[in-house]
């Protein structure tokens, strides 16, 4: 049996392996682009099936595709959505900028598929019928927002509610431990341990409300638009059924783009959802860091948190327990602040007159930013977070020796004699208590009242 096949399209002969259900043109974007190995996940291939799926439904519906033909590639389409298809999409991320390598790569696919399907008497064209009404400066980018809005729907968001929910769980557990607040890493004012983790949850909360708004915005498709926006080869009605069709499947509400003029040309709702990864990350990087403080010694530190214990953390110290789980999400969170930084460059530099071709990168790094927060929450919540334990005598024992319980003093004694009071306790070794004692500057009692901790937690 013949291991290879060949195919032809308007360059001339292609050799391609006989199993392979893409074509002439998907085996010379494999030749052309040996760049990387990274592949289109299954967010993304499922997307360009959905959409695939929806055209032929569309064109039907519209009288411009026979039902014949309509209903082979529906199905085929089917078996791409639910990843029955995933090895014949081979195509390198890093190909031509406007993806059509990878459009063509679905056309090929669904298009032999669906032959296949129905016997190979029928003939179902890549072009002719699978891209009917499409072009790739519409389906690509259309894809990547279907795919990005069901990974931050399906994936990310429950992963933050989550992890918000965890560390409410250990806001309330942490309420009632007070401890020595730092700002510019130098001793302030009394806080309680479950303040800060309110903190902490309030964040993850701004974020999913930031991740809302961009999902929003990707709920807007450049489909409809072909070549350059303008709908030319394609039915009026086209996107508008097609977004209608995608709304039952996914339970989105997509829809027509307003201007497919500024939705083809440009892709500024990738930038704005790339946007609210990167802020995510910078969030999730503060909380990871004030752990990793917090938990620092577990004698010579801070010492205030007590890290779960995962895994023994040197080759050489024995004993030696290091915050892997926190630097594991630190370093996801660089990442992800990287993949901003090729999707703002892309978004910049590679959107020119009326098309952008940098869509490939964009889409690999967005998608991939979304699935490594997706997964680092859920590790940071199950193997971190839910096991954190406080060491209250710890946090309490710090508490008198602060030098910015004066801050307490100051609507009784004022300012400067409160800073005086702090001068002279650093000085000398003393508390701030035991000098406002030994000056007589206040009674046992009241003083007792003014440097309450907890007292100092709000306001008064």
């Amino acid at each position: 049996m013949a291991t290879t096949r060949t195919e032809r399209d308007f360059l001339g002969p292609v050799e391609l392996p006989a199993w392979a259900y893409w074509g002439a043109s998907t085996q010379r974007a494999v030749e052309n682009f040996p760049v990387s190995g990274y592949r289109f996940g299954r967010r993304f291939i499922r997307a360009l099936g959905l959409l695939k799926y929806a055209a032929a439904s569309a064109n039907e519906e519209l009288g411009r595709l026979d039902s014949a033909l309509a209903e082979p590639i529906r199905q085929a389409a089917r078996e791409v959505i639910d990843g029955k298809l995933d090895e014949h999409f081979v195509v390198d991320i890093f190909q031509t900028g406007s993806g059509t390598s990878t459009n063509m790569n679905a056309n090929e696919v669904i298009a032999r598929r669906a032959m296949e399907l129905f016997g190979d008497r029928l003939v179902v064209h890549p072009n002719d019928h699978v891209n009917l009404g499409q072009s790739s400066n519409d389906v690509i980018p259309s894809a990547i927002h279907v795919a990005a809005v069901e990974a931050l729907r399906h994936d990310l968001l429950p992963a933050l509610r989550r992890l918000q929910d965890a560390l409410e769980v250990k806001s309330r557990e942490f309420w009632e431990i007070v401890k020595i607040a730092r700002t510019h890493l130098m001793d302030a004012t009394p806080i309680r341990l479950g303040q800060e983790f309110s903190g902490y949850a309030a964040q993850i909360g701004q974020a999913r409300r930031r991740i809302e708004q961009a999902i929003a915005a990707l709920h807007e498709l450049p489909i409809g638009g072909t070549a350059v926006g303008t709908g030319i080869n394609t039915h009026p009605d086209f996107a508008a059924q097609v977004c209608k069709i995608l709304q039952q499947e996914t339970q989105e509400p997509f829809f027509e783009a307003r201007s497919h003029f500024e939705a083809q040309h440009a892709r500024d709702a990738l930038v704005e959802a790339s946007g609210a990864l990167k802020t995510l990350a910078v969030g999730l990087t503060k909380i990871a860091n004030d752990f990793r403080l917090l938990a620092s010694g577990p004698r010579c530190g801070i010492s205030e948190l007590i890290l779960p214990a995962v895994q023994p953390g040197s080759s050489i110290m024995p004993g030696k327990v290091n915050p892997v789980i926190c630097e594991s999400l630190l370093q996801v969170c660089a990442q992800v602040v990287g993949a901003d930084a090729a999707i703002t460059y892309a978004a910049g530099l590679l959107g020119n007159l009326d098309l952008h071709v940098g869509m490939p990168v964009m889409a690999h790094n967005l998608l991939e930013a979304i699935r490594l927060l997706s997964n680092a929450c859920h590790m940071f919540v199950e193997r971190c977070v839910r096991g954190l334990q406080a060491d209250q005598k710890r946090c309490e024992s710090l508490l008198d020796q602060s030098l910015a319980l004066a801050t307490a003093l100051v609507p009784v004694l004022g300012y400067d004699q409160a800073a005086e009071v702090a001068r002279q306790a650093w000085q000398t070794g003393k508390t701030v208590r035991e000098l406002v004692l030994e000056k007589k500057l206040l009674d046992s009692t009241a003083l007792d009242e003014l440097l309450d901790p907890r007292r100092m937690t709000q306001p008064q």
